[in-house]
């Protein structure tokens, strides 16, 4: 038996009359874009799961292009699980997202949760040319309340132009390199989360490193970016930290 294969693909476009218009929305399986309200001139795509997972198996992309000029927020509708399923391999959840010089894209989702005995390679890249504005935000939660986790691994790439101005990958839960839990990297803490912000002006007025609370850290990045990082016990404390930096950033 062989998993599910499904792409989403959004794209926004300026309308020239001020606003975003959405030209590409279409899903496949279990990925279903919705546009909903748009919030000024910036257009709203909520990616809503029409079925369970992903599970074993299963290979799932989503691809959004924000062009010249456009706004668009992506989120979801709710927490994306992964869970083992009837097909043997690890599922794979690759996001793909361009910006366009003078474009904006926000990727705000809800968390990721790894349930036990599933296996997710988790790989999103985002291109953006000069100009471009990013906000981008991860949340990954390590099994359901009372399970321990399933093997998750998460690569962030991030490129301005041509220069690569992020590029991590990270692998807990069973069969994840020793040490994924200790003080060095998780310390025991089940949420993890980052969130990455690019701005022009951020060249001119970089923002300096510093922590939010004693398990969040800011870092400037090369380029006009920053990285915040964070840890926490469980999903609604990580949003809360999360979301403490983006107000800090204004």
């Amino acid at each position: 038996m062989t998993g599910v294969r499904a792409t989403a693909r959004i794209e926004a476009r300026a309308d020239g009359r001020g606003g975003t218009s959405l030209p590409v929305l279409e899903g496949e399986g279990p990925l279903a874009p919705r546009r909903t309200r748009a919030h000024g001139s910036e257009a709203r795509v909520m990616i809503v799961g029409a079925m369970s997972g992903p599970l074993g198996g299963d290979h799932l992309t989503v691809e959004a292009t924000a062009g010249e000029g456009a706004r668009l927020h992506v989120g979801s509708a709710a927490a994306t699980i992964a869970l083992p399923g009837q097909a043997k391999g690890e599922a794979r959840y690759d996001v793909r997202l361009t910006v366009a010089a003078g474009g904006e894209l926000h990727w705000m989702p809800e968390q990721l949760i790894s349930a036990n005995g599933s296996e997710l390679h988790v790989s999103s890249r985002v291109d953006l040319a000069a100009g471009a504005r990013l906000v981008f935000r991860e949340e990954q939660v390590l099994g359901r309340a009372g399970e321990e986790p399933g093997r998750l691994t998460s690569r962030l790439t991030v490129r301005l132009g041509t220069r690569t101005v992020l590029d991590q990958e990270l692998s807990c839960g069973p069969g994840a390199p020793g040490g994924w839990d200790g003080p060095a990297v998780l310390g025991g803490h089940r949420a993890l989360g980052q969130l990455v912000v690019v701005r022009p002006e951020f060249e001119e007025r970089p923002e300096e490193p510093r922590l939010f609370g004693e398990s969040a850290a800011l870092t400037p990045l090369a380029g006009p970016a920053v990285l915040v990082s964070a840890l926490a016990p469980d999903a609604l404390r990580l949003r809360r930290t999360l979301d403490e930096a983006l107000r800090a950033l204004g």
